[in-house]
């Protein structure tokens, strides 16, 4: 039985401070007995609920929303924020220090910040996002996973709060070009995947990159938003979801390393490669409204004409 992954929930493997249950769940993202097809039967209580992830995300439907604000991100500049970077046996978890936080964005609470862990597909020419856009998948997407901050990191409370998790979500794409190693953020931090290569190996993160750092080039004032629940069992309905517009550009060398380097088990195993939930049944989805860009736009336009004519005027 060691090929699966074996947790007391899915808060065990997403969250390194969760308090959890002793009832133990086997799922696995590459075997016919216990990959995503089978979670809602190995985890029924959730995985089979009317509020799953991920979802394709449409943009047209998406309802304006005026209270989607912009978020304050507090110690996301901290160089030495994130500590450690695992191989969980389905994914690379990073775990962050305590004063982490996000707030705004309409979220009903400040967040604290816990870990990010990634999903992809088989390197940069198969795509393994977990939410899609208008129907694309891009190559990978980085959660960042958030409590609210009143449970004290106590995830179990979390999950039962139908708002207790805050999860961003950010795609990744290849860097147009042919650049390698870049942006160094992500040099550095796919430079530790060669010393996990096995499921459970977990090493400390040197200071000298931030959170800020891996997200370059997001403007994060853009982003939709709906109510979901965490993608992998138990699938919890307890995740306020946040996926930004923009992603994060990396080059395609470092986007590969992930499926060539990691194994699900041990180095004999296979390659750890497609750790990403199959679509779910559509939610309703919001976004930031139109109305204040459009007031924007033409106010630019209004000063245009008026310095055209006045220009007129004094020919």
């Amino acid at each position: 039985m060691e090929w699966f992954k074996v947790v007391g929930f899915a808060m065990c493997v997403l969250v390194p401070t969760a308090h959890c249950a002793s009832q133990s769940i086997a799922w696995c993202y590459h075997l016919p007995s216990c990959n995503d097809t089978t979670w809602p039967t190995l985890s029924s209580q959730y995985c089979n609920g009317t509020r799953q992830s991920p979802i394709d995300i449409v943009s047209a439907s998406a309802t304006p929303n005026d209270n989607l604000s912009e978020f304050t991100f507090v110690n996301y500049n901290d160089t030495s924020a994130m500590t450690s970077i695992e191989n969980t046996g389905d994914t690379v978890k990073v775990t962050l220090k305590s004063g982490v936080k996000i707030s705004g964005g309409d979220l009903s609470d400040q967040y604290d910040s816990l870990q990010f862990h990634l999903h992809w597909g088989n390197g940069s020419s198969v795509p393994g996002s977990e939410h899609t856009v208008d129907g694309k998948r891009y190559p990978m997407e980085l959660h960042i996973v958030n409590s609210k901050s009143s449970y004290n990191r106590n995830t179990s409370l979390a999950v039962n709060d139908s708002t207790g998790l805050a999860a961003l979500g950010f795609f990744i794409e290849v860097m147009p070009g042919s650049s390698t190693g870049q942006p160094q953020s992500w040099r550095s931090l796919t430079s530790y995947l060669a010393n996990i290569t096995q499921k459970g190996q977990k090493v400390s993160i040197a200071a000298g990159f931030s959170l800020d750092d891996l997200l370059v080039g997001v403007d994060r004032t853009k982003y939709y938003r709906y109510l979901g629940s965490l993608t992998t069992p138990a699938c919890n309905e307890a995740v306020v979801w946040t996926v930004f517009k923009e992603p994060i550009k990396v080059s395609k060398d470092l986007i590969d390393l992930f499926s060539t380097t990691l194994h699900f088990n041990d180095s004999t195993s296979q390659l750890m490669t497609n750790v990403y939930r199959s679509l779910q049944p559509a939610q309703q989805v919001w976004t930031q409204s139109i109305k204040a860009s459009t007031t924007t736009t033409c106010f630019s336009l209004s000063l245009l004409l008026l310095s055209l004519a006045l220009g007129w005027s004094w020919s």
